[in-house]
């Protein structure tokens, strides 16, 4: 997949989802709210959110809106080569605010955009991509954050695992706000706190799949899925079987020993 600039209005109804490229929206007109693994904020026009790959994300258009979009795999000519450092401004979702300078250059990518014999898009990305990038490079996002005991994160997860849980429960556990949190968390484990609870929620429904004989619905119920049907498809974007297979193939099944209940 190459990169993808659009100029879309968003939808006024809620919609959700994630995909597998790296994403920035930035308003033009109107309005728009995001939230992304529980960071939430408005788009108005000359500000933006940056969608990291896989980050299931929460979006509508507030009245009429006109929202200016990259899409950008990992391998496109403006993250890779001489300009792979650009691929840390997806360390971590998080919204921002275009200073002067970048409001006139979206102001020049939107009019060439529009020109019958524009400049090469992968050229006009990868130049407003490394202008953001310098500026958000000096913010406290990108200095080393503080380590915090990620067992009292363990803890709480476990303890909560039925119920939703959201970025500003986690962060509040080491008074953090949502967005310092979730970029000290990416620093510290590798993931985003919506991917370190689904692998908690999947690690548990694995072991009760094995060891137990609750219905699947009991296992969703346990371990904070919505229903039967989003934690067979968890279960089966993970690990690559379904969750019958899963118990089929348990410990339990091919010694005939004692299930917990």
């Amino acid at each position: 997949m190459t990169s993808a600039i659009r100029l879309i209005p968003l939808d006024n109804a809620i919609k959700h989802h994630a995909h597998s490229y790296h994403q920035i929206v930035i308003g033009l007109e109107g309005h728009a709210e995001f939230e992304i693994e529980g960071l939430k904020g408005r788009i108005a026009p000359l500000s933006g959110c940056i969608v990291p790959a896989n980050h299931t994300h929460h979006y509508t258009g507030v009245g009429a809106n006109r929202q200016l979009i990259f899409d950008l795999p990992e391998n496109v000519l403006a993250l890779s080569g001489g300009h792979s450092a650009l691929v840390h401004l997806f360390d971590a979702p998080r919204f921002f605010t275009l200073d002067d300078s970048l409001q006139a250059y979206l102001r020049f990518l939107v009019m060439e955009m529009e020109h019958p014999h524009s400049a090469p898009r992968e050229l006009l990305a990868t130049t407003f991509l490394g202008c953001l990038h310098a500026r958000l490079a000096t913010s406290s996002a990108f200095i080393k954050a503080p380590r915090f005991d990620i067992s009292i994160i363990d803890r709480y997860i476990q303890s909560h695992l039925a119920q939703r849980l959201s970025v500003a429960d986690l962060a509040s556990l080491v008074c953090l706000s949502q967005a310092h949190f979730s970029d000290c968390f990416r620093q510290q484990t590798g993931l985003s706190p919506y991917q370190y609870i689904l692998r908690q929620r999947l690690a548990t429904a694995r072991e009760l799949l094995s060891f137990s004989r609750l219905p699947l619905s009991e296992v969703a119920a346990r371990t904070g899925f919505s229903s039967q049907s989003a934690l067979s498809h968890a279960v089966r974007r993970a690990f690559d079987r379904t969750p019958n297979q899963l118990r089929q193939a348990s410990p339990i099944r091919r010694s005939g020993a004692m299930a917990l209940v």
